[in-house]
């Protein structure tokens, strides 16, 4: 388990979410969602967990996350 490792937030990506994101955000990032999920299924939960709070550090809002993927 993630919290086991002492990562902080010990959120487990792959059950986390939702089933209705359509509802909540626009499609154009709703794809970037869908894609960046895709390539995480590659690693585990604590490896994901890792990626995600490395390239979120670099960014200040969601927005500039989801337009930093293009790079």
């Amino acid at each position: 388990r993630i919290s086991d490792r002492r990562m902080y937030p010990a959120i487990d990506v792959f059950r986390s979410g939702t089933r209705r994101e359509e509802l909540l955000v626009a499609e154009e990032e709703r794809e970037k969602v869908v894609l960046l999920r895709r390539y995480m299924t590659q690693m585990n939960a604590f490896e994901a967990m890792e990626f995600l709070l490395k390239q979120i550090k670099g960014t200040k809002t969601n927005e500039e996350f989801l337009i930093s993927m293009n790079k």
